[in-house]
């Protein structure tokens, strides 16, 4: 019997027991056992079979009982400081990969040179905030800063606060049962703090979300939870966690914030890769971008040789935003289409495609999402999917060229291309199938309800354009969040140009300046939505923001000041000059009558551009874009 034994005897068994505690790791659907315990402060670890581990655990469980009867005959019926911290710190067999003391502080130490999102002072201030029965939620799309989020916060810890953390990497291997069994274990612990990461991956979390609120965050646990799956957070937000989460939000990444964390205060790298907080990406194609090599004029075909550099070097850039190290080709599939989708199969046992499922069961919702986000300037119509594919960047830079005032940049050249092959290469590279290629009819229902995740993604906001004279019938203006992704297919398309053989064969410079007119002509329309965006959700309620239609002209922003009666109107250009064209709708004195009978007196008329601010004569207002757009903050 254990209780007869003597102080000497239970020391001596003791010693001959295996300590510390077995676990487990899941490698390629593989499962792995380890023994692991701690010598001389240091965690040792060896790999066994599932054998030796099943021997092994009743044994280390024998000696846990001969510690707590030593403890006692030695009249500390307590755990000694030395075993206390080893069943804290060493013991605890935790079935999903969860990170703690020591090797937490590891993984925090990776996000010491980043600077802190916008947002972060949100999750922070949710962890001090006396206890409720409420969970965070940190969701955006891919590389938006949501894990780099969770490591700054265990950085921001004291000692002991850390020592309360616990940090859980879910895997697709992961279940709920195992998930809940580690927070029970967990919470036994006296871990306080929890950080789960791409918990959206567990098939079954939708659908029991609750329980971390109603069953863990009541006993006092700070539970805050992040994953790709943005959408799986928003059914859940909907559904099980009701009025019980705090939402964070890290997908739009404004121009001040991008500024400010990637050290880049130039509007047309935002536009270029705004949007994630890497660079974007250029490798359309398995073998490289523009690898094509034509060895008889010993460059590549369509581009410079400075071209082929430069455009190079971006492809093969390691911070590359739409190039990742998840086997995945496209930024575009991996963090929206497979978003959407895994979140649908994910919620409601599947159950909740609604009108998608035939799009799904086709393989076909993939090329739905993919059309939508290439048409990002149009109204999502059923027209939108099913009409021929057609560039409108292609048709704009038609109409620019053809309209040049400089002679030696004028050209028609894009009219007597065959643009036909030009087209079905862009459709190749973005995979996006024609009508008659779809199998399932695609009908607005469709483009409902694809619309209506996007915007739950936080992926493209809606508004509506006003017109004078005023109409009912609003004209709705949809902008992605994320201008790289936009930039991106623009230059998939430069890309079909420069494989067009009557194209490929023109003069270099003729070239150029055709496929920079084609680019010029995107960041022109790209930097007024930015501008629009971001001042309408810099000011939500307390301003109106809209862009204004006459019968002919437009202004590009009016901020409307409803208690004052007042306007600002905007023109946006992408241009470091000044030319008095660029003002002459603001300064139209019929257009200034009829904006001020509707929406009150305009105040201040201004020029956003990409030069040195300063004020005209006729004081008009010239203001550079980066300088206002940095002041939105």
């Amino acid at each position: 019997m254990i209780e007869d034994k003597s102080v000497e005897e239970l020391e001596k068994e003791l010693s001959e027991l295996p300590r510390g505690y077995v676990t487990t790791k899941v490698i390629n659907k593989k499962t792995y056992f380890y023994q692991q315990w701690k010598e001389n402060g240091k965690t040792k670890n060896r790999c066994i079979s599932e054998g030796e581990a099943n021997e092994l655990r009743p044994l280390i469980e024998k000696r846990r009982t001969l510690q707590k009867k030593l403890n006692a005959v030695k009249g500390n019926p307590q755990n000694t400081t030395s075993e206390k911290k080893e069943a804290v710190e060493g013991e605890p067999e935790f079935k999903t990969n969860a990170v703690y003391g020591d090797a937490l502080m590891k993984i925090a130490l990776t996000a010491e040179k980043f600077d802190k999102r916008d947002c972060y002072s949100k999750v922070h201030d949710f962890l001090y905030t006396p206890a409720s029965d409420k969970v965070c939620l940190i969701f955006g799309l891919r590389r938006t800063g949501k894990t780099t989020i969770l490591k700054q916060l265990v950085l921001g810890m004291n000692e002991t606060e850390r020592k309360k953390t616990l940090y859980i990497k879910v895997t697709s291997e992961n279940t709920l049962d195992q998930l809940n069994a580690d927070l029970k274990l967990a919470n036994k612990l006296g871990y306080s703090f929890i950080f789960i990461d791409e918990i959206t991956l567990i098939d079954r979390f939708i659908d029991n979300a609750a329980l971390l609120s109603d069953v863990y965050a009541v006993q006092g646990m700070k539970i805050v939870l992040s994953g790709t799956d943005s959408l799986g957070f928003w059914f859940a937000q909907n559904e099980e966690l009701y009025d019980r989460a705090l939402t964070v939000h890290t997908t739009y990444v404004p121009f001040s914030e991008h500024a400010r964390l990637l050290k880049i205060k130039n509007i047309d790298e935002y536009i270029r890769y705004g949007g994630t907080l890497k660079a974007g990406e250029l490798a359309f194609e398995d073998d490289g971008f523009m690898l094509n090599r034509n060895l008889s004029n010993g460059r590549v075909k369509g581009l410079s040789e400075a071209s082929l550099d430069r455009t190079y070097k971006d492809a093969t850039a390691q911070d590359a935003s739409f190039r990742d190290d998840e086997s995945t080709r496209r930024y575009i599939d991996t963090a929206i289409a497979q978003n959407i989708q895994h979140s649908l199969k994910c919620y409601d046992h599947g159950n909740h495609f609604r009108h998608l499922i035939d799009l799904y069961n086709n393989k076909e919702l993939t090329n739905a999402i993919n059309r939508i986000i290439e048409d990002m300037n149009q109204r999502f119509t059923v027209d939108v999917i099913t009409k021929q594919f057609k560039s409108n960047d292609l048709g704009s830079a038609k109409d620019l060229l053809l309209k040049e005032k400089d002679p030696e940049k004028q050209t028609d050249v894009l009219s007597t291309i065959d643009t036909t092959d030009v087209v079905k290469k862009v459709m190749d590279i973005l995979e996006i199938r024609n009508k008659e290629n779809q199998s399932v009819n695609i009908e607005e229902i469709h483009i409902l309800e694809i619309k209506e995740y996007l915007k739950a993604l936080d992926l493209i906001d809606i508004s509506n354009t006003e017109t004078i004279p005023i109409s009912n019938k609003k004209e709705e203006r949809l902008i992605f969040t994320q201008p790289g992704m936009r930039f991106c297919q623009a230059q998939v398309l430069v890309y079909s140009l420069l494989q067009d053989e009557i194209f490929g064969n023109l003069d270099g410079e003729l070239r150029d300046i055709i496929t920079e007119k084609i680019l010029e002509d995107v960041r022109g329309r790209m930097l007024e939505d930015i501008v629009y965006l971001q001042t309408r959700r810099f000011y939500g309620k307390t301003r109106n923001v809209f862009k204004l239609k006459f019968a002919s002209g437009e202004f590009d922003m009016v901020i409307q000041n409803k208690s004052k009666r007042e306007c600002e109107i905007y023109e946006v250009k992408h241009s470091m000059e000044i030319v008095d064209a660029q003002y002459r709708h603001i300064i139209d004195p019929e257009k200034i009558e009829a904006t001020e009978k509707q929406f009150g007196k305009v105040v201040r008329q201004y020029v956003l551009y990409r030069g040195e601010s300063t004020t005209l004569g006729n004081k008009i207002e010239y203001k550079n874009v980066e300088e206002y757009l940095t002041e939105l903050r």
